[in-house]
């Protein structure tokens, strides 16, 4: 009986491909390949009587084998081609042996984040890299902090270090915070300057460039501000202007935007977004808003939108346990999956797009306040390369790391969620921005498209967990229609399984 002892080439391919990919990990590494088998003289990944030919043409001097051949038909792998390897490829073709492998060590590069997709939005703070915030805390002569912390002492809130053991983590300073949340992606340095106004605050709370030339004149002759451009592109990344909160809210609660005067410079270089607010630190020990405030207005200066609504007496964009989000009501999370993707806060094989071309995919879903946190996509039709397009985001949310100081009225919780997201990219005279964020004549606030919400959006938890199946009959879980409603089946089913080693898996079927 002439037996044929095939190789998979599927395993083969699957065990190339899993060494070829670094997983989740950002470090450089050598890893094992499987190239191809000893025996298949031909290489056309089987060992069947063809090779036993070959190899006796060429032990009998009829076909010599080139030497590139060698390795292959020294089927025993005992150093040397002889008869006894015949026999061993004619054991393998009836089935009495198995083929040995062989395997060679390559280098594999590391990881890379992908490239940021808000940058299109031209927003001055890079979310990659070195980012330079300027911080100005600045009092008026009728209207001073009653707590007073040193330049050097804000440095630390603003610069310093991780640490777990801080009683407000994980908002002991705003370098650790970007840290965690873009997996050492983003690397936020900058300087605080102390300053008191000329003017009363009431010369300053209509205009604010007013505030930011006096500030910036006052130290230029001391301070090089050049270096505080990271990315190199002319301008300072970006500015906060903080005061007391007692200026009032009115004119100065926290928000972010374009400098107002483009023709102004300092040592040469232009202003970029500034932030003005009045968040300020309360003592030594408190000052968790002042950090989660001013966190959310530079998400503003890196291009993200909010995420609340700007009207109506709901103002929370996304609900319950899996709606927080730091730019929504909630300045108290981490950023999610959509946040990270637009941030460039995944790396490559951080990112896995459902082909909705096939019948079954399993994924892997790790917890996304880690350094191995991941996304799963589910595009409607053909997904943008910058994903400024419509589709589904889901990933593995837990209360841990930067979700792990919630307030006491908002619902924590752990969990799958999945955002449905329409970046569509809006490009106007002035302006790049997401067609359908707030605040824009194509968003109706709340009603109708939005740039992104939340599947099963009500109070409580609303996480997803094991078991459950989310389909169209799910709430939001829909592609929109003509007239702006979530009623487009995806026409796929994704059913959640368990919680092991702080993974989810769910699988998406057709």
């Amino acid at each position: 009986m002439n037996r044929i002892h095939r190789i998979h080439a599927g395993l083969l391919a699957t065990v190339c491909a899993a060494a070829m990919l670094p997983g989740l990990s950002s470090s450089a590494a050598k890893h094992t390949v499987l190239r191809g088998y000893r025996g298949d003289l031909n290489q056309d990944q089987t060992i069947t009587i063809a090779d036993a030919v070959i190899l006796s043409k060429h032990l009998t001097n009829a076909q010599p084998l080139m030497a590139e051949y060698g390795l292959n038909a020294d089927a025993d792998a005992n150093g040397t081609v002889d008869s006894i390897d015949l026999a061993y490829i004619k054991r393998i073709c009836l089935g009495f042996a198995e083929p040995i492998g062989i395997y060679e060590e390559i280098d594999v590069p590391d990881a890379q984040f992908i490239d940021a997709p808000i940058k299109e939005v031209k927003a001055s703070l890079p979310s990659q890299g070195e980012a330079e915030l300027v911080i100005f805390y600045v009092d008026f002569p009728d209207c001073q902090y009653t707590y007073d912390p040193s330049a050097e002492y804000i440095d630390q809130i603003a610069f310093g270090p991780e640490s777990t053991e801080s009683a407000i983590y994980p908002f002991e300073s705003m370098r650790a915070f970007y840290s965690r949340s873009s997996k050492g992606a983003m690397e936020l340095g900058g300087k605080t300057f102390r300053y008191t106004t000329r003017e009363n605050a009431s010369a300053y709370g209509t205009d604010k460039v007013k505030l930011a030339k006096e500030c910036y004149e006052a130290f230029k002759d001391s301070e090089d501000f050049t270096k505080f451009d990271g990315n190199g592109d002319g301008k300072i990344d970006a500015t906060l202007f903080t005061v007391p909160t007692a200026a009032g809210d009115t004119d100065w609660w926290p928000c972010a935007g374009a400098f107002g005067d483009e023709s102004y410079r300092v040592d040469g270089m232009a202003i970029g977004h500034i932030i003005t607010g009045n968040a300020q630190i309360e003592s030594e020990t408190d000052y968790k808003n002042f950090v989660s405030s001013y966190l959310h207005e530079m998400g503003h200066c890196m291009g993200l939108p909010d995420y609340y609504l700007y009207w109506g007496t709901d103002s929370e964009g996304m609900h319950g346990a899996a709606g927080i989000e730091l730019m929504d009501t909630d300045a108290s999370s981490d950023f999610g999956a959509f946040s990270k993707l637009m941030l460039g806060w995944y790396q490559s094989d951080q990112i896995a797009v459902y082909d909705n071309t096939t019948g079954i995919q399993t994924f892997t879903l790790h917890n996304a306040q880690t350094q191995n946190g991941n996304c799963v996509i589910i595009p409607y039709g053909e997904l943008d390369g910058q994903y400024f397009s419509e589709y589904f985001v889901i990933e593995y949310a837990s209360a841990q790391a930067n979700n792990s100081s919630l307030p006491w009225w908002q619902t924590s919780g752990s969990g799958v969620r999945i955002y449905h997201i329409n970046a569509t990219l809006q490009r106007d005279y002035w302006y790049t921005y997401l067609k359908y964020q707030n605040g824009t004549e194509y968003n109706n606030d709340g009603v109708g498209i939005r740039a992104i919400r939340i599947v099963n959006d009500t109070d409580g938890d609303n996480f997803f967990h094991q078991g459950d199946v989310i389909n169209n009959s799910v709430s939001g879980f829909g592609w929109y229609d003509s007239s702006e409603n979530e009623s487009i089946d995806p026409g796929v089913t994704i059913t959640v399984g368990a919680l092991e080693n702080d993974t989810y898996t769910i699988t998406i079927t057709k």
